[in-house]
């Protein structure tokens, strides 16, 4: 088997603008290391983990909570953590004010930490894929939440749920920082 990078191995689902990423199914466990990847024996880190939150502005802190709990005491997590908090509280922020679905739709966060590089995913049941608006003004509210999840992450994309209806906005985090 050919040695593939972190990166490559985190890629999204089939049909994703990233495609490649074998690992998108919400709740799976942490699969080993491949061959041919370096992991130290002694880094040992948490199980993914994930959870389901209410279509609401209060689930943005929720979800930084969830995160700080994940990462608290996972070895080299620090380094993850403030650029994790900032790239989820903007993912999550997406879901909540831009996805169309019908009332009562609830959204999924999950996380998995491996070989140093923290995945966070969020779902949502919207089918709308999101877009990077460039021309955001000094003046505006909104509008460069993506930019900086473009700006932080290592990588980033969104991909169909393989579940069904909705999508997976994922990016990953690492030691590196983000791509610009």
């Amino acid at each position: 088997m050919q040695h593939r990078s972190v990166i490559e191995r985190f890629r999204s689902a089939p049909g994703d603008v990233h495609s490649g990423h074998p690992w998108s199914v919400l709740g799976r466990r942490q699969q080993p290391p491949r061959k041919g990847l370096h992991v130290p024996a002694t880094l040992e880190t948490p199980p993914a983990h994930t959870r389901w939150l209410p279509r609401h502005r209060k689930s943005v802190g929720l979800a930084r909570d969830t995160l700080r709990r994940y990462l608290d005491g996972a070895p080299h997590s620090e380094h993850l953590l403030d650029v994790g908090e900032l790239v989820l509280s903007e993912l999550v922020s997406n879901a909540v004010v831009h996805a169309r679905v019908p009332p009562g739709r609830r959204i999924a966060v999950h996380f998995e930490l491996v070989c140093g590089h923290l995945r966070i995913e969020v779902h949502d049941a919207s089918s709308e894929k999101p877009v990077i608006r460039r021309a955001a003004g000094p003046d505006d509210l909104s509008g460069r939440g993506l930019c900086l999840v473009e700006a932080l992450s290592v990588e980033w994309g969104c991909a169909p749920r393989p579940e069904g209806i909705g999508k997976i906005v994922w990016a990953l985090v690492g030691p590196e920082g983000g791509t610009r």
